[in-house]
């Protein structure tokens, strides 16, 4: 529960209607620029990748194989620490929603993680906070660096597409970038006192902490979703 007594000012239903539909105009501007920036993206040129091998489950697999079939791959790269009890709290809580992908079927979609860290302990991982995504290892590439996710650097999303046994890097972001792919975020957003995080800028009186101290940490998923 939250320790606050700051509510926002109650007021009429006429009121109150005129204040959301003042805000509906940003909103929907914001969601004409969204549609500006997804066209933007869909005319991006693309760059051809080398043939690049990744470690999966069963041992050495080439990216274009990685598809399955399929000419569209989303690739989350996971920050990683060899050897650590528990990785990025960010990168496994973020990870934590994606647990029904079976839709991207009909898009000729897969959604991976590539994370750097061995195959084995990447696997082990996965278990450990009942991820359900594929998951391989770039350990014995330069695919991560080439993607703007080199170990111990950060993380972020590439989408990839696939002609023939051609694969083409098409899109990039990290950072707040990723919220987009994200459901959490959106959702808290419109909650009335919003994520609570201390650099927001919220009326006085609202509740405040400390940035990342409300999201899940690694033990928090494998306490919810783990074996």
């Amino acid at each position: 529960m939250t320790d606050t007594t700051a509510l926002p000012p109650v007021v009429d239903a006429n009121t109150w209607r005129a204040a959301l539909d003042q805000l509906r105009e940003r909103e929907k501007a914001a969601t004409r620029e969204l549609d500006a920036i997804a066209a933007q993206r869909r005319r991006l040129p693309m760059v051809e990748m080398p043939d690049y091998t990744l470690v999966g489950p069963d041992g050495p697999v080439r990216l274009v194989d990685i598809f399955d079939g399929r000419s569209q791959l989303v690739v989350y790269n996971h920050m990683w620490n060899d050897g650590a009890e528990w990785q990025c709290g960010g990168c496994t809580g973020y990870t934590s929603q994606f647990v029904r992908l079976d839709f991207l079927d009909n898009y000729d979609a897969k959604f991976v993680i590539v994370t750097a860290g061995p195959i084995d302990e990447a696997l082990a991982y996965r278990e450990k906070v009942g991820n359900a995504m594929e998951w391989y290892s770039s350990s014995e590439s330069s695919f991560a660096a080439d993607v703007d996710a080199a170990p111990g650097t950060g993380f972020g999303v590439n989408v990839f597409l696939r002609a023939g046994d051609t694969v083409y890097r098409t899109w990039h972001t990290n950072g707040r970038g990723t919220e987009q792919l994200s459901y959490t975020f959106p959702l808290v957003d419109v909650l009335p006192w919003g994520r609570q995080e201390q650099w927001q800028d919220s009326p006085q009186g609202w509740p405040k902490s400390p940035t990342y101290s409300r999201w899940l940490d690694s033990p928090d998923v494998a306490r919810l979703y783990g074996p």
